[in-house]
């Protein structure tokens, strides 16, 4: 065993890893400066006095938390930039996170956007309370305010989250019908087929960022939606495959076109029905797809 697996510095750091590196993705919705803060955590990390620190965990939320808020201050102002509708960073996860459908549902796409519409700092006290039922006392610790205020801004975003949330969650297996239903649909070009799948009021969003080509607005309404699709494909030139993928905790489709990694397309449900398509296709977002090992949450 190397040395660095003995250091106690090492292993306590690792030993929260997962948990830190989600705290950041879910108030940045993005894995790769989720990835920057980890590295920013560390470094505080090792500076910090360890002889003084009564709860490991609750100071290494701590750091995270402020670096993600800095960080997300930075990122308000990209996004302010941002060619078209902005998309978490799709994120490749373990498949038994599906099976947990709370915890499902706090990394979807669908909730992510929610988050979108916070401030940095509710945004942050939803996620350390809602998700990770942080104390407040820590909380406040972790965002500069006083816990009676702490306390005031989780009810607000928890009050604004709620309002704007899908109406209900889906198990894994419903979503991976519902899902090869939109595949089968798109693959062999049938409309109704299409139509059957959508939800009436199905909203599609495409990221591009500028890179790639993209809706610059969301489309709205199966009929629309369903052309869009029926159009779309008929353009490209070459061959697209998909393969079915776990991202943010609910089934999702890996598109190729002549092999090459053309995007990935994760979907919100309600009642058997696609209310939500997320097609992500700027390839500075698709890197963890592929590349990394799939998060497992808890």
């Amino acid at each position: 065993m190397s040395e660095a697996a003995t250091d106690p510095t090492t292993e306590a750091f690792l030993a929260h890893r997962n948990l830190l590196f989600t705290v950041a993705y879910e108030v940045l919705g993005s894995a790769a400066d989720a990835e920057d803060v980890l590295q920013e955590t560390w470094l505080q990390w090792v500076k910090a006095d360890r002889g003084q620190v009564r709860d490991q965990r609750a100071l290494l939320v701590r750091i995270t938390t402020r670096q993600a808020l800095n960080r997300l201050r930075t990122l308000k102002r990209r996004k302010e930039a941002y060619v078209g509708p902005w998309l978490p960073e799709p994120l490749l996860t373990a498949p038994d996170v599906a099976e947990d459908v709370e915890l499902a549902e706090s990394v979807s796409m669908a909730l992510m956007l929610v988050l979108e519409t916070l401030s940095p700092t509710e945004r942050a006290v939803f996620v350390l309370r809602e998700v990770f039922d942080i104390g407040y006392d820590e909380i406040a610790a972790a965002v500069d305010k006083s816990p009676t205020a702490v306390r005031q801004i989780a009810h607000r975003a928890r009050r604004h989250v709620d309002a704007r949330r899908p109406r209900q969650t889906v198990s894994s297996t419903e979503g991976r019908a519902v899902l090869e239903s939109f595949r089968c649909a798109v693959e062999t070009g049938n409309p109704q087929a299409l139509l059957d799948v959508l939800a009436p009021e199905v909203v599609l969003m495409s990221d591009g960022g500028g890179i790639k080509h993209a809706a610059l607005r969301p489309v709205t309404g199966a009929e629309r939606v369903a052309r869009m699709f029926a159009g779309g494909m008929g353009k490209l030139e070459g061959t697209i495959t998909t393969e079915p993928i776990v991202v943010n905790g609910s089934p999702a489709l890996l598109v190729r076109l002549d092999g090459e990694i053309d995007g990935v397309m994760a979907i919100s449900v309600e009642d058997a029905r696609i209310t939500g398509l997320y097609y992500v296709r700027n390839p500075e977002k698709l890197s963890r797809v592929t590349s990394a090992t799939p998060l497992t949450l808890h």
